[in-house]
């Protein structure tokens, strides 16, 4: 499965899939159920713990969800695009400074500001 351009500058490659593979579908998936999903035509295969791997680290990184099911977890997405995680992590990299950047390029777009004031204005 290609991986859109925008995720793979965000998360790494297997990693991009994984959201790739979360997003398109929009449903919860088990380790074992991913992992066959992503074996799909691949040679060599992936093995379990690499994907169970992938997936606990996107969990820690709140970028999936889980939640225990019996003796595993199933996941499914915590944000709903790869702009998300990357805003996501500017924020949590640079913290107050990241807000103000984007504040000041508000600033000086008003088609930008317009879109930031309608956000705030907005209730999620």
């Amino acid at each position: 499965m290609p991986v859109s351009e925008d995720l793979s500058r965000v998360l790494g490659p297997l990693e991009a899939e994984v959201m790739q593979v979360m997003w398109s579908s929009g449903e919860r998936w088990t380790v074992r159920a991913m992992l066959d999903r992503l074996n799909e035509g691949r040679r060599p295969p992936l093995a379990y713990t690499t994907v169970m791997t992938v997936m606990a680290r996107l969990a820690d990184k709140e970028i999936l969800r889980r939640e225990l099911n019996g003796l595993g977890y199933v996941y499914e997405a915590a944000v709903p695009d790869a702009a998300s995680i990357a805003v996501r992590s500017v924020v949590r990299d640079f913290g107050d400074a990241a807000i103000a950047g984007f504040v000041d390029e508000a600033r000086t777009d008003p088609k930008l500001r317009r879109r930031l004031e309608q956000l705030l204005r907005d209730e999620r």
